[in-house]
């Protein structure tokens, strides 16, 4: 019996810069933070899939840090599939992220480890 990793097979994913989220085959519902069944049915019938990418700024906060560090943001990301999931918006002042943002994830490397981020969408 294979045994279902989905933490690190999402951080593998990263690693190799790929923005992966899982999606039920029963219901169609996509699932992030990743997990061995949908939330709503208990369906374990899960896949990987490509994230589009795109998101919406459903909520921001500025984090102040002391001189000499930068101040950044924290942000609730409403992904174009559906999921909610927290990150930050890169590429602008902390202060300029507003709700309602459309945004782009983007996979970086920090402190040796992925993660994704998102930056303004241009149009």
């Amino acid at each position: 019996m294979d045994r279902i990793h989905p933490e690190q097979d999402y951080l593998r994913f990263l690693a190799a810069g790929r923005f992966m989220i899982l999606r039920s085959r029963s219901s169609g519902r996509y699932v992030f933070y990743p997990r061995v069944a949908e939330p709503r049915t208990g369906a374990t019938d899960l896949e990987w899939v490509e994230a589009s990418g795109r998101g919406t700024v459903h909520a921001t906060t500025v984090v102040r840090q002391r001189p000499p560090a930068a101040d950044y943001n924290v942000a609730l990301i409403d992904l174009a599939e559906g999921p909610r999931m927290m990150s930050r918006v890169d590429g602008i002042p902390p202060d300029a992220v507003e709700i309602g943002m459309a945004v782009r994830a983007r996979v970086i490397v920090e402190n040796g480890k992925p993660l994704v981020v998102f930056e303004p969408e241009t149009r």
